[in-house]
């Protein structure tokens, strides 16, 4: 189920962050009540490969997303325990220490279930009814959420592809950039660039000149 243009499930989650403080933490409420944009990214598991890169990247920008008014939370369906651990672990040696944005213990799954980003998939068993097959974990999911608690971007990659940290920065440019004038955003658009209006003489003047 696609949550682009509706509002994110308002679900209350287990998170930890980089002090090690056990904390519970509503995205959508989040959102709201701070009146900031969130970029949520889920990630399959911690100790892992690609995972470390993702989340020291998200690390590098966690300043552009700040002047963005925007709150970065990272997530898995690891448990705070061994996430602490991980924030524990050095950098040079696969770990995530230096990381300060809260990361979400979706242990439960019911977040991630709701969301529908889960590696599983039910088989039935002659013997013993519903089964899983699977990780029973999530892939790569990000979701760019405004200040009102909508979704406004979401993607999923598989579990070998790292994501471009520096395309969520520039949507965010983009989707304020139509909040505060009302334009659209053509593609490859960036911030100083030429936006345009959403009507048949606003797309031939664009095209015209581009």
């Amino acid at each position: 189920m696609s949550f682009t243009g509706k509002s994110f499930p308002s679900i209350t989650v287990d998170a930890i962050d980089y002090l090690g403080d056990n904390l519970q933490i509503n995205v959508f409420e989040k959102a709201v009540q701070e009146g900031k944009k969130v970029v949520l990214f889920w990630y399959p598991k911690d100790f892992t490969f690609v995972c470390p890169t993702e989340l020291h990247a998200f690390q590098e920008a966690l300043p552009e997303f700040e002047k963005r008014n925007t709150i970065v939370i990272g997530a898995s369906c690891d448990t705070n325990e061994v996430h602490f651990a991980w924030l524990n672990t050095a950098k040079d040696n696969g770990g995530i220490e230096g990381v300060t944005y809260p990361i979400l213990a979706d242990t439960t799954r019911n977040l991630s279930s709701v969301l529908g980003i889960l590696d599983i998939k039910e088989v039935e068993h002659p013997e013993y009814g519903t089964l899983v097959e699977g990780s029973a974990v999530s892939y790569r999911a990000t979701y760019l959420i405004d200040e009102t608690g909508r979704v406004f971007h979401e993607s999923v990659n598989d579990m070998p592809l790292g994501r471009n940290v520096k395309e969520y920065l520039r949507l965010i440019d983009a989707y304020s950039h139509v909040q505060n004038f009302g334009e659209v955003c053509p593609a490859n658009w960036e911030e100083g660039k030429e936006a345009m209006h959403a009507t048949r003489d606003g797309v031939a003047s664009y095209l015209a000149g581009n």
